[in-house]
């Protein structure tokens, strides 16, 4: 498409989330996120990972690229990189980070050092709490009971995502068509009940958990209990 639509010499680069987030959490298929990054660097594209949502063990891997192997030209990060506090960041090759003149780039309110220090510290719970294979963890949990709900539910037309980064799409019984309003009410009916979930996805069919890597299995459950 690339080739045909726009063709590289006019691309600059591809800028793409290893795993899409508002899109509906959708993982793509095995080999297309390598297949994606030789294309570009046979053809001087640089390549951009967006690991805003899907950074710092969310997906059960430091960072989503991880799963396929791949090493971008430059990584977007944000969200969990701080724990909360406003930060976000770009790594890269260090020919393209050292490219623009010095202090070329910066900003009002950039290398903030509450929100640099919480970062250092959110990286360190990572690894001190082994949050990645926490994030598997609650991954096998999740899949193991929304598997056992879809079976039982022909409104749940697919159970997906990696780490702690789940999706579950709702469609009309019997059907493959989106559900749109049902994921509203449920979505509605789950916070009067005191559990938050959001939705996404292009048709708005999708609801999307994000849980907390500390959350705790006794927990986590009773949110999906509730859900159910």
């Amino acid at each position: 498409v690339m080739d045909k639509q726009v063709g590289a010499d006019n691309l600059a680069a591809v800028i793409i989330e290893p795993i899409q987030g508002e899109g509906g959490f959708i993982v793509p298929a095995e080999g297309f996120l390598p297949t994606l990054l030789e294309w570009c660097h046979a053809n001087d594209v640089v390549f951009i990972a967006d690991e805003v949502q899907t950074g710092f063990a969310r997906t059960g891997a430091m960072f989503a690229c991880e799963h396929e192997g791949i090493v971008p030209d430059l990584i977007v990060t944000a969200k969990g990189i701080a724990d909360g506090m406003p930060l976000s960041g770009v790594t890269g090759r260090t020919d393209i980070m050292d490219a623009p003149h010095v202090s070329g780039l910066g900003g009002t309110y950039g290398g903030n050092p509450v929100a640099c220090a919480a970062a250092l510290a959110t990286i360190a719970t990572i690894e001190d709490d082994d949050l990645v294979a926490r994030a598997a963890q609650i991954e096998s949990l999740m899949k193991d009971k929304l598997g056992r709900m879809q079976a039982e539910d022909d409104r749940i037309g697919d159970v997906r995502g990696r780490g702690a980064m789940i999706a579950v799409e709702l469609v009309k019984p019997g059907t493959t068509e989106p559900d749109a309003e049902l994921t509203k009410n449920l979505c509605a009916a789950a916070h009067q009940s005191g559990v938050i979930v959001l939705s996404c996805g292009t048709f708005g069919n999708v609801l999307r958990f994000l849980p907390p890597l500390t959350i705790s299995d006794e927990l986590l459950l009773e949110g999906l209990d509730i859900l159910e």
